[in-house]
């Protein structure tokens, strides 16, 4: 599996505390080639960001997150059109090659998904953008990667992918077999987590977005999910999405070295015994 090496590798900023600025210091530092840009760090400077980025040698793995887009209600569908535009102006000056659209959690109709997913990537080809698609486990309709790739076959568009979140795909108990016979190219991006087990499936989201770990410190089948993607040849980006309110405290350079050394080991470990 050691083609897994030229992967490349990304941290999420989510991680770490502090200036946004030092966030991404702390991540070239420790030895990543990518970072994941959120609309919130970049949208106020957005040349300052593209110099540093530059500077730092740090590709643009992707910029999120569009939320409550697809199937959009009432005047909030227009809103959000909007916003999606916005967001792939942004994506375009940093020089990010996607932006990252998160399944809708809020009031959905399902009818208008595969149409808003349509008018968003034919739009994203003007910016010259890839569209990853991720499915939440609280997503109101597109709760799992199972269901994601459904609707990525019926919006039928070369740019728009499947986004890989461990957590959410193994925060209910599923498993790898989500994935069965999606092609491995139209998996865009995966994004890795860790959490003790058995989880409270009323404790999800406030996990999620709080108490997420490294992998290695939970109980996630993570090695499992890393032997599909070696069988199936995936070669694209592959990090870390840990939302954690006590990392977050800590000093960043730290944490972003634990970060990388808790990503290289997953790797070597899965190496190691297949």
């Amino acid at each position: 599996m050691s083609f897994l090496k030229s992967n490349p590798r990304f941290l999420n900023t989510v991680l770490l505390g502090g200036a946004f600025t030092k966030k991404l210091e702390a991540i070239a530092k420790a030895g990543f080639n990518g970072v994941e840009v959120w609309q919130q760090d970049a949208e106020q400077a957005v040349s300052k960001t593209t110099q540093q980025l530059d500077a730092l040698s740090l590709a643009r793995t992707d910029y999120q997150v569009l939320l409550d887009f697809d199937g959009a209600v009432g005047e909030k569908r227009d809103e959000k059109r909007r916003e999606a535009l916005t967001m792939m102006a942004t994506a375009s000056e940093l020089g990010s090659p996607m932006i990252l659209v998160a399944a809708n959690t809020a009031e959905c109709a399902q009818q208008k998904i595969v149409m808003d997913m349509q008018w968003l990537c034919q739009q994203a080809k003007g910016f010259g953008l890839r569209v990853a698609y991720e499915a939440m486990s609280w997503s109101t309709e597109i709760n799992q990667c199972d269901k994601a790739w459904q609707i990525i076959q019926q919006v039928d568009e070369e740019n728009l992918g499947l986004v890989i979140d461990a957590f959410h795909l193994f925060a209910l108990g599923r498993t790898v077999q989500d994935l069965a016979n999606i092609p491995v190219e139209k998996i865009f991006l995966v994004q890795l987590s860790d959490i003790a087990m058995p989880l409270d499936s009323d404790a999800v989201k406030q996990i999620a977005r709080h108490q997420r770990l490294l992998p290695g410190e939970g109980d996630f089948p993570l090695t499992a999910l890393i032997a599909y993607l070696v069988k199936q040849g995936y070669s694209g980006p592959i990090g870390l999405e840990v939302f954690n309110d006590q990392a977050a405290e800590q000093d960043c350079e730290w944490v972003a070295q634990r970060a990388k050394e808790a990503l290289e080991h997953l790797l070597d470990e899965s190496d190691s015994s297949a």
